[in-house]
Parts: structure tokens; sequence; C-alpha cells
């Protein structure tokens, strides 16, 4: 997430995100969906294709000219999600107790904006635009492709956890890095900064 920016390092502690309770939310799986229809709902019309699960290994941004592999991440000890390592900080993080890429749920994907050293995978992602495609090859050699629909920023403080997290109508994806104005070492940056996207389609590697 937040590295040095022009100032400074900011520590690991500093650049974990602020996501308070993502692991209640994100764990759930498809109990969340349930959940969401248990009031009487019936399920959206299936105009896009829902896939089994599957870890992604790779995520490419076409527009952005990102290509990175994907490991997993978890929960860091202050209970937010995990970043990647720092020597990891040209590769993505999947967070994998969350949904996979192409499953009903957001699927959720962390990353460094840079570090001591310069930029890192995340760097350019307040860049990306709406209509945007976001590919990410998962390990059965299915290609899930998203389209963008919003690039957001929030305050660390004040990020919509429900809508972030909790949104199963259909397979998502969320890009999250950090942004915003720099706060001085022991801080980092201000804001989250999140892409949603939709999958639209499905191919093979």
């Amino acid at each position: 997430m937040a590295g040095k920016g022009r100032r400074g390092w900011t520590g690991p502690a500093a650049i974990a995100l602020a996501l308070f309770g993502v692991v209640a939310i994100a764990a759930s799986g498809e109990g969340s969906w349930r959940d969401i229809l248990a009031g009487g709902n019936n399920p959206p019309p299936r105009e896009f294709p829902v896939l089994e699960p599957s870890r992604p290994i790779r995520l490419a941004i076409p527009s952005l000219d990102v290509r990175a592999p994907v490991h997993s991440v978890g929960v860091a000890d202050d209970g937010t999600i995990a970043v990647p390592k720092l020597y990891r900080h040209n590769q993505a993080g999947w967070y994998e107790r969350g949904p996979t890429p192409g499953q009903f749920g957001p699927a959720i994907i962390v990353g460094h904006a840079d570090t001591r050293d310069g930029p890192s995978v995340f760097h350019d992602l307040p860049d990306i635009e709406p209509g945007a495609r976001i590919e990410v090859t998962r390990r059965d050699r299915a290609i899930a492709v998203f389209e963008v629909n919003t690039v957001e920023h929030f305050d660390k403080d004040e990020l919509p956890i429900e809508r972030v997290y909790g949104d199963y109508v259909r397979p998502g994806l969320r890009l999250i890095t950090c942004g915003g104005r720099w706060l001085g070492d022991g801080i980092g940056y201000a804001d989250n900064i999140v892409v949603f996207a939709s999958l639209v389609d499905v191919r093979d590697a």
C-alpha cells in the first residue's frame, strides 16, 4: 500500500489497510449470498458468468500496462487484511478468506503503491478509468475478465465496509491500494483507493 512517498518509509504497521470488519464479512463466502436472499428476494438474472472456486495466479490491467503475479494473503496481527511483503512489492495479494475471482461476491486483491525504491504494482491504479478491463488468470487456467465500474477514494477511517466487502449479488473484484495525501512516517497515506469491477467474460488461458 503506502510506501515511501516523497518523505520516507512508513514501516509495515503503517501500510496495513484500515479495513475493520473485513474478516467477518469476506470470510463468510456464499453464506453472505444466502443471507441477502433470505428476505424473500429472488436471485438476479444470471446475465453474467459465475465460476467455481480457483485461486488467482496472475493479474493483468492492459490499460495501465500492469502484469503481475498474484499470491495469497491473510489477516495481519491487527485484524486488517495483510499486504504483500516488501520484497513482493511488484506482486499483488489475493485475500484468501474471501471469494476467488469469478465466484459470487467481491474478490479482494491488494497491492503496494510504492516503496522506498520507487513505484510498485498499483502505483498507477488511480489512473484506471471506468470501462477498463482487468484480467485475472486462475489456477484452473480460466481467465476471469472484469470491467471497471468506478474508482473511488476513501478516508481510511471511513471505508464503506458493506459496499466494499458485502456485495454478493454477482461476481465482482476490488483492487485496493493506498493513496491521497502523504501524512508522514509512521502514518502513510490518508486514503484507500478502491477499484470496483464486475465480471463480464471468461476465456481459457
